[in-house]
């Protein structure tokens, strides 16, 4: 079943006085629930551009962004709101941590968010840190973890809603290459146990190749749609 469609995207930043970039060009992408997939191309191609509009962290110039049948470029106000809360998760390449507050409550405050109680927080937060391998960490500040898993309290706090796709920009741009692996290991498995789906930008090859396929960009356009993924290692956006 398709999940996100995008049709015809289109962006434009202006600079200043005839000075403009096109980030989008009539892109277009269709992801199926349950995919795993990076999204993946040259500094300036668009890529993270889209993950930001297909996650309505943006809005397209022209195109249609649709999200379960609905869509969802046009939502303002408390429907945007709501979506980008109980359907949607993010995690960025710095791990934004709120450093006062342990594991558990970075992860329980998003669930809190959603509207659930106190208590019903904790306990979803303490489901969703067993589920990336921190069981045993939940008391632990943001400085008494390491990079990694830092990275999966992030992760635990995208997941804690269970929504029906998390959006990562680089995910694994600030961890060494051991625990790079470690997390999209561990990102691949919840994929499949859970059947949640993942959007991952990356110009890392390691990464897109534990993904299912990869959607290449080049100055705004999608260039290729690959089952799988050629090594090489080309420059983030």
């Amino acid at each position: 079943m398709t999940l996100i469609q995008a049709v015809d995207l289109t962006k434009r930043y202006t600079l200043g006085k005839d000075n403009y970039v096109d980030a989008l060009r009539g892109a277009s992408v269709s992801i199926d629930a349950g995919e795993m997939v990076a999204i993946m191309g040259p500094s300036g191609s668009g890529k993270s551009t889209m993950m930001h509009i297909l996650g309505c962290l943006d809005s397209p110039d022209g195109g249609e962004v649709w999200l379960n049948g609905r869509r969802v470029d046009t939502l303002r106000g408390r429907a945007l709101n709501a979506l980008r809360r109980d359907e949607v998760g993010f995690i960025f390449q710095g791990f934004n941590l709120v450093p006062t507050l342990s594991a558990l409550d970075n992860v329980a405050l998003a669930a809190e968010y959603a509207g659930r109680s106190r208590g019903q927080a904790v306990e979803t937060a303490r489901q969703t840190l067993d589920l990336v391998g921190l069981a045993d960490r939940v008391r632990h500040m943001p400085t008494e973890l390491s990079g990694g898993q830092q990275q999966r309290v992030a992760i635990a706090r995208a997941l804690v809603n269970r929504p029906a796709v998390v959006y990562g920009d680089e995910p694994t741009g600030n961890l060494d290459s051991a625990n790079s692996v470690e997390v999209i290991t561990m990102m691949r498995r919840i994929n499949a146990e859970t059947g949640t789906t993942f959007v991952l930008v990356t110009h890392d090859p390691e990464v897109a190749g534990a993904c299912g396929r990869a959607i290449r960009m080049r100055d705004g356009e999608v260039v290729g749609l690959e089952a799988e993924v050629v090594s090489g290692r080309e420059q983030a956006a």
